[in-house]
């Protein structure tokens, strides 16, 4: 009886991780779609330059369309692409100066913040069940079910330094 309870227990919390994962992903995909969102109405506002304007959309568009399997290459894309475009601080500040960049340099300031911060809450929310489902019990007993494995979020998400100083 006991070890029933027990392994009871450990599916439930298996269960729980599992959906810890799905509401961080949940969180990292808002978050990712934010950024491209903002970065892709800063490249259309007409205030940057038009090379870094069809940088910046191209890699947000892509962004915003990617499929699944091609999810993480295309973030870490925009990433450069931002990390590029924004790479000296009086870069920022010309957009700052523009009618109404005051306001999207924050929010894409904003944005490029938190883009990490989700993805390390849903790699920790992972690796968590990741190291459960490595035990023997859970795998002798088929606790986690037909769920399937969990998967990192892997992708380049550093922020351009002059947004992300601006912003903090």
């Amino acid at each position: 009886m006991v070890i029933g309870l027990y392994l009871s227990w450990t599916a439930g919390r298996l269960d729980r991780l599992h959906s810890r994962i799905d509401a961080a992903r949940a969180a990292l995909d808002a978050q990712l779609l934010r950024r491209a969102s903002v970065a892709q109405e800063l490249a259309t506002s007409g205030v940057l330059d038009p090379a870094a304007s069809i940088v910046l959309y191209e890699a947000a568009h892509a962004a915003r369309q990617a499929e699944e399997e091609q999810r993480e290459v295309a973030e870490s894309e925009l990433s450069q692409a931002l990390r590029v475009v924004f790479e000296e601080p009086q870069q920022v500040e010309e957009v700052r100066e523009a009618p109404g960049g005051e306001a999207a340099a924050s929010e894409l300031g904003e944005a490029v913040r938190r883009v990490p911060m989700a993805r390390r809450f849903h790699n920790d929310a992972v690796g968590a069940a990741r190291r459960l489902r490595e035990h023997r019990k859970v795998r002798w007993f088929r606790l986690a079910g037909h769920a399937p494995f969990p998967m990192a979020f892997e992708m380049d998400d550093e922020p351009p330094t002059a947004l992300a100083d601006r912003a903090a």
